[in-house]
């Protein structure tokens, strides 16, 4: 058996009020791994045959907490959280800082899946060998402050007297939705702690919709036994002294990004996308850090410490606290909405985290309502007298509230920037979906491709797996580093991409915990792409409500084809000539056809030959040849 694995996942049913255990076979952790990896394959042999009809929102989607073979053996701690997109109607593997995969596996499971649903508000609590559904009452409707304080008053201390460990255990982990997942807005996110967000994906939504508040697990038994513990500490020791010596980004994470992603590289989401560039010094770090309350903010087994902690301690949004704010949120909840003070955007920032929203898919949302309200397509009436002004953070907030309550046209938001925009062309009778930045129902993240001085490749969002995903972009060549196939592996073993070192050295520390002898070549030709074909087939068989067409829809926003209209970049745009070119390159390159659907002939080398009939089903369905 392998080394790093238990093999098996702990299965809650919800609808039944059951637990049972899925053995893992061996064969599938070699060419599946774990975490996103995992996640594709158990989804597309339990739901595949009729994937289109699977509601993201009902009971039948399995909603699966995943670790991987690296969780707790490699500096720093991820987990995976995953299931049918209510965002993509694909697979997101949508991953969050959080012990929960840890005490998971301390707890004897590589992960969990949650099936069902059940009729009334619910908590799951893992204890050692103990596991329980408990009644969630008094705990919904609580936003993410005031759930963490509940944990730490109520269950925590019962979980002391009842700890069967020797001396005094940490807290236990959790992972929880605020209001925004419990109204099932599918922008909401699986919250960690006060500011971890496994945002990508909706995956807030389906916890809600399973009336799911809370996972709450405490593990007191070792991680599996690795497969060669000596090689292992010598590995450990050499990445630490890797990481430790980063100096840049332990001191200030990713907030430097948002001066010098609109300064710099041209490419920072600026008023809905309508400008990149911009010299707005008080967005330097040097002005952010004035906040922090907490330099080196780590989880973990984490070297690095990115995150910080962000207090406004004075004015009209005293009492604010959020992470550093991350560059992402600066740029999705601060410049896409017009807003550049460092305290209003730890304000708008706060507010998203408290109700449990995805800060990029829901400021890229926010963004596009405020350019609609701009151009009068849409109206305060409309809004419930909320009038959405760049700059304003007190306007978007009110704008928050309405979306989580489904209140007036805050239940067509809820349902996120593209099925909002397909129902509000039909309502006003024009086409806005020109003015929603998202690719595949999925927010593109706060890095542009005009300007082509980012990292994303201009074909970057249009052919990724994940959508508008900045962490999962296609790259040419394939198996360039922070490509879709090098991330699919940071994914699936699972670790954090921050601190990710050499490819080489990665998969040594791979095959030191599971005794594998896993090698670049292999990775790149067989197990990557065995994964990323499956992701890409449950991707194009969509459904139920919305499907995409590669000839239509594997494609930028329609704002990326417009020219820069400011700063040194001025004027550039993407190509669309260049975008096609691309896409055929890297589908060629994958082994998939001008489409981008996998072929036969690359299907059955990959061992995947009965997936075949899934192809077929996406080929009738847009009636490709």
């Amino acid at each position: 058996m392998l080394g790093g694995y238990h093999a098996r996942l702990l299965v809650v049913d919800l609808s039944r009020e059951k637990t049972s255990i899925l053995e893992l076979d061996e064969e599938v952790l070699r060419k599946y791994v774990g975490g996103r990896g995992l996640a594709v394959y158990l989804l597309y042999k339990e739901l595949g045959n009729r994937w289109e009809q699977v509601d993201p929102l009902g009971p039948e989607n399995p909603l699966l907490i995943l670790a991987g073979p690296l969780t707790g053996f490699y500096p720093g701690i991820k987990v995976v959280v995953s299931g049918k997109s209510p965002q993509s109607n694909g697979v997101v593997g949508s991953v969050v800082s959080s012990e929960v995969g840890l005490e998971l596996r301390a707890a004897s499971y590589d992960g969990m899946m949650i099936r069902g649903a059940s009729k009334d508000p619910v908590y799951i609590l893992v204890n050692g060998d103990n596991v329980e559904i408990r009644g969630a009452e008094d705990m919904w409707g609580l936003r993410a402050t005031e759930l963490i304080g509940y944990i730490n008053r109520k269950i925590y201390p019962e979980l002391l007297r009842k700890s069967p460990a020797k001396g005094v255990p940490r807290e236990p982990a959790y992972l929880y939705i605020g209001p925004g997942g419990e109204s099932r807005v599918r922008t909401a996110a699986v919250m960690a702690k006060l500011a971890h967000a496994a945002g990508y994906g909706g995956y807030g939504a389906v916890m809600g919709a399973k009336k799911l508040k809370a996972v709450i697990v405490k593990g007191y038994g070792p991680l599996p036994r690795p497969a060669e513990p000596g090689k292992l500490r010598d590995l450990m020791s050499s990445v630490w002294e890797k990481l430790i010596s980063r100096q840049s980004f332990r001191q200030w994470g990713t907030a430097a990004g948002g001066y010098s992603t609109g300064y710099v590289s041209s490419s920072e989401p600026i008023r809905n996308w309508q400008e990149e560039w911009h010299d707005r010094r008080e967005l330097g770090v040097q002005s952010i850090e004035t906040l922090w309350a907490k330099r080196f903010w780590g989880d973990y087994g984490c070297p690095t410490t990115c995150m910080k902690i962000s207090v406004v301690r004075k004015g009209p949004y005293k009492g604010s606290v959020t992470d550093a704010p991350d560059y992402e949120l600066i740029a999705y909840v601060g410049t896409n909405l017009g807003i550049f003070e460092p305290e209003k955007i730890v304000y708008m920032s706060s507010l998203v985290d408290e109700l449990g929203l995805d800060a990029i898919n829901t400021g890229n949302l926010l963004g596009f309502v405020a350019e609609l309200y701009e151009k009068g397509l849409i109206t305060r009436d409309m809004l419930d007298g909320v009038e959405p002004r760049w700059g304003d953070p007190d306007s978007f907030a009110k704008l928050l509230e309405l979306i989580v309550e489904r209140r007036s046209l805050g239940d067509v938001l809820a349902e996120g920037t593209y099925r909002a925009a397909l129902k509000l062309s039909e309502m006003l009778g024009q086409d806005v979906t020109r003015y929603a930045v998202q690719v595949k129902g999925v927010a593109v993240g706060a890095h542009g491709v005009r300007s082509k001085l980012d990292y994303p490749q201009p074909h970057a969002y249009a052919a990724s797996v994940q959508g508008g995903d900045h962490t999962s972009v296609a790259t040419l060549p394939v198996d360039s580093d922070w490509g879709e196939l090098w991330m699919v592996f940071a994914d699936s073993a699972v670790i954090c991409a921050f601190n990710a070192v050499d490819f080489k050295t990665m998969l040594a520390y791979y095959n030191a915990v599971t005794g594998a002898s896993l090698s670049r070549e292999e990775w790149f030709d067989q197990h990557s792409r065995r994964i990323l074909a499956l992701q890409r087939i449950l991707l194009l068989l969509g459904g139920p409500d919305v499907y995409w067409d590669p000839r239509l829809h594997d494609d930028n926003p329609d704002r990326f084809y417009e020219p820069l209209p400011s700063g040194p970049r001025r004027g550039m745009s993407a190509d669309r000539g260049e975008v096609s070119e691309m896409l055929r390159k890297y589908y060629a390159e994958l082994g998939w056809d001008e489409y981008g659907v996998p072929t036969r002939e690359e299907l059955e080398r990959l061992g995947l030959g009965e997936a075949y009939q899934l192809v077929r089903r996406v080929k009738n369905r847009f009636h490709l040849k």
